[in-house]
């Protein structure tokens, strides 16, 4: 595949790890507070990833980007890298250098001083090493160098940097952190809850134990146990809910810590009152609730370590192509051979690559030979055999060989890197249903809070009695119950398991919101060569006259067409080597344009070309016209030999069908979708082509301007199109279409212009693309429906709205496990898509 996308530095979207959101609310509040920093072009925040992508302009200021995120209640985290100098910076080095850091994008400080060897820098954007490194020897600073390897001594110093290569991406496990920690804290809360549940609630489930209680006990000292056991939960453990959820409400922007933190002060104030001045509330009224405060601390914390768990395995596809970079390359430098971190690889390096080696940064073979697992790339099991001018590709695996190459593409330039960036780009998509849940989201945790209120209020007036207990609870079980966790989690996880999924089967989403529109496509629309055929001749068939031997003619073939250019003779020649047969030389060659080449080949005149060569040399092609005719039906190109004057072969040239075309339109028929076919090629050929692979409709013999009026006029007839090509001449056309999907075994600029990239080249991915996306929109409206209905249900039932006619209140315990649960249901339902056989995917 070549270059997927090429994004200049300063244009770079930063990707910055945010701590502390927890629910749809927190994402707006990020997203508001990032827009308004000056130079901030665009943000958007992934809740599924905890992320916030911005797109600086000129005048950003990454240090004001962060103060801004902090006043709103959040911790930004930036990258942060140790880079050694050869020797001390002098003062004027360290000013200049200063500066040149200073204006680097996402920049935030660097601790640097003359005197000094070490340079530490923090900032936002991945890549920071290299990025920090290009600017050293921008300024013509050297670094400290490496130790040249010395047998196993280079192990150590392996290992070294492979830690230090691995820095830069520590972000992509930080839900393994989080997990750690919630774990932690789990625990403690539940060993503390547990005998003030048993205590509380074993009263109401079993009356004898109540009564043996209240005798064995004084009421008062039983309060105090109370409170001293929910004190310890809720300012241990769930203090986390207090510390973002107050600042959160008292900032005017309440959000679902917000909820938490008002529903559970609320019981433990009631209770702590009725422990410690009982003479303030109405006899009737004094009613402890400390277990309600710590259930829903327990409950809460258990549904966010199962989505802590949820959320790592939806990253699962970023930390497999993650994995997939080498962290070290062995160099030869100043005629030395050194053992360097993967992201100090120059280009122009030349590398050293040994058996069973992971391939450091893509470039060209230059000596040696082996063969390299590719299946990463192309998605095709059998190794790939590599010889000097062979391109490589950082990732992938060496196989028995050995050899040595020079570097052409490192770092973010890297076709691995490029392929990640992309995958995070569209993972970290909003697409266009995402602006309703945010609309929704954006008012709902206020409006929350205005039920609860009134239901507080309404059941004060006409509640049952004691009146204050009773309007209490139903408030903190409205508050609970209505967190928006599940609303924010439902679209962003969907998305990020589904192009995770996308990117195993070898598609790529460049623009988050094809994920979206893709599903909506009616017509396919192929290109044929390269797209549904492999894009190059091949030798397809042979048939001889009377009184020849194939092995004899083919080999005179091949040393007359060995002395042309032409693609058709290069396709012959290749198909003869494949054979095994010997190519001897020609002489006296001789072409002649449009027509054919002839030339003296162990003493005999062999001539090769069109029907109208063997005519110009007087032979008729009359005893093969049945055989061109058959083969000119099957889109083959008939050509002809003659060994001495007498008509000798015909042989037929063909781009091939690439081997899962049939079967990957097959399954778009299944898919309940058209597909037609639109090519440059000539009607015979291109109709011969569309009914070996199935496709009914064909618009042959069009330009690249021609392709553009053919998908205006397809789409007018049946609706919203997608257009798979590779070429440059399929660019316009890839542009035009509702979806462009280029394959990435294609040109630059076809990629440049397309929504989906099929890094595969397998026309199958296409049909993969389409079925995740239905797969994936199917799931994030399965997630929507689930989210909103959940609330739109219980809600009321928290209110108290069955309480007059069947009694029935909803405890607050319940309520925090509802919403716990809500979460870890959108959440697996999304984890679904990672195991789903979208080859059931249908209309």
């Amino acid at each position: 595949m070549t270059e997927l996308a090429r994004h200049t530095e300063h244009a770079s979207p930063l990707i910055i790890p945010v701590e502390g959101m927890s629910c749809a609310s927190c994402v707006a509040r990020v997203e508001k507070a990032a827009a308004k920093v000056p130079g901030v072009a665009a943000s958007a925040v992934n809740f599924a990833t905890e992320s916030l992508t911005v797109e600086p302009q000129a005048g950003f200021s990454a240090p004001e980007l962060a103060e801004a995120i902090r006043k709103a209640g959040y911790e930004p985290k930036a990258e942060s890298t140790v880079v050694a100098l050869a020797k001390p910076l002098d003062e004027r080095q360290a000013k200049r250098l200063q500066a040149a850091l200073a204006a680097m994008p996402g920049f935030l400080s660097t601790e640097l001083e003359a005197g000094r060897v070490e340079i530490t820098v923090e900032a936002f954007g991945r890549d920071l090493r290299r990025r920090v490194i290009a600017l050293l020897k921008a300024e013509g600073l050297a670094l400290a160098g490496p130790k040249p390897v010395h047998g196993e001594g280079a192990g150590a110093h392996h290992a070294h940097h492979e830690h230090a290569a691995s820095e830069d991406h520590a972000g992509h496990s930080h839900h393994d952190e989080d997990a750690d920690v919630l774990r932690r804290d789990l625990t403690i809360a539940a060993i503390l809850t547990l005998p003030l549940f048993v205590l509380e609630m074993g009263g109401h489930l079993y009356a004898p134990f109540h009564h043996w209680l209240m005798g064995a006990v004084d009421t008062q000292w039983l309060y105090l146990g109370y409170f001293a056991l929910a004190t310890a939960v809720i300012f241990g453990p769930g203090f986390r809910f207090l510390k973002t959820g107050i600042p959160a409400l008292l900032r005017g922007h309440p959000e679902m810590n917000a909820l938490v933190a008002i529903g559970v002060l609320s019981a433990y104030a009631y209770s702590t009152v009725t422990t410690f001045a009982p003479q303030l509330l109405p006899e009737a009224a004094r009613f402890v609730y400390f277990e309600a405060a710590t259930v829903i601390v327990t409950l809460i914390l258990t549904g966010r370590l199962l989505e802590a768990r949820a959320r790592g395995r939806t990253g699962a596809a970023i930390r497999r192509l993650i994995g997939l970079q080498a962290k070290t390359a062995r160099v030869e430098r100043d005629g030395e051979t050194l053992d360097l971190p993967a992201d100090e690889v120059e280009i122009g390096d030349i590398l050293v690559v040994r058996p069973g080696e992971r391939i450091a940064v893509d470039g060209t073979v230059i000596d040696g030979a082996s063969n390299i697992d590719e299946s990463m790339i192309s998605g095709e099991p059998l190794p790939v055999a590599k010889q000097p001018s062979s391109p490589v590709i950082g990732g992938t695996i060496n196989g028995t060989g050995s050899f040595r190459f020079r570097a052409e593409k490192v770092g973010a330039d890297t076709m691995l890197s490029q392929i990640i960036r992309l995958v995070e780009q569209a993972q970290g998509a909003k697409l266009p249903i995402q602006a309703v849940v945010d609309q929704v989201t954006a008012w709902f945790v206020p409006a929350v809070m205005a039920v609860a209120a009134l239901t507080f209020v309404v059941w004060l007036l006409v509640g049952p009695e004691p009146v204050l207990p009773h309007a209490l609870v139903a408030a903190v079980a409205v508050l609970i119950i209505a967190c928006p966790c599940a609303m924010g989690l439902a679209t962003p996880t969907s998305i990020m398991v589904g192009t995770g999924r996308a990117a195993d089967l070898g598609v790529l989403f460049r623009k988050g919101a094809a994920l979206q529109e893709l599903q909506a496509v009616r017509l396919v629309v192929l290109d044929k060569t390269g797209t549904v055929t492999k894009g190059r001749p091949d030798l397809a068939d042979i048939r001889l006259a009377d009184g020849f031997d194939e092995a004899f003619v083919l080999s005179a073939i091949a040393a007359v067409e060995a002395r042309s250019e032409h693609p058709v003779a290069e396709a012959i020649v290749s198909a003869v080597a494949a054979r095994g047969l010997s190519v001897p030389q020609a002489t006296d060659v001789q072409a002649s344009a449009g027509y054919g080449i002839e030339a003296v080949v162990d003493g005999q005149r062999v001539a090769v070309g069109a029907d109208r060569f063997m005519q110009k040399l007087g032979l008729s092609v009359e005893p093969f016209a049945a055989e061109a005719e058959r083969l000119g039906d099957e889109g083959k190109t008939p050509l002809y030999a003659a060994i001495d004057g007498k008509l000798a072969a015909i042989l037929a040239v063909a781009d091939p069908l690439k081997p899962t075309s049939r079967e990957a339109i097959a399954r778009l028929k299944a898919m309940g979708l058209t597909v037609a076919m639109v090519t440059g090629d000539n009607a015979r050929t291109a109709d011969a082509i569309a009914r070996q692979v199935g496709i009914d409709q064909v618009v042959a013999e069009v330009l690249p301007a021609g392709k553009v009026e053919a998908l205006r006029a397809l789409k007018e007839k049946t609706g919203n199109v997608a257009f798979v090509g590779d070429g440059i001449n399929d660019a316009p056309a890839l542009a035009e279409a509702d979806i462009g999907i280029a394959i990435g075994t294609g040109t630059d600029v076809a990629i440049e212009s397309a929504d989906v990239v099929l890094s595969s080249g397998d026309l199958s991915a296409a049909v993969d693309a389409i079925a995740v996306s239905r797969a994936t929109m199917t799931n994030i409206r399965q997630n929507l429906f689930w989210a909103f209905g959940y609330n739109v249900a219980l809600i009321p039932l928290a209110a108290g709205a069955l309480y007059p006619a069947f009694g029935i209140q909803l405890s607050p315990m319940i309520g925090a496990g509802a919403m716990a649960l809500s979460s870890v249901f959108v959440l697996t339902n999304a984890l679904r898509l990672r195991t789903m056989d979208l080859k059931g995917e249908r209309a």
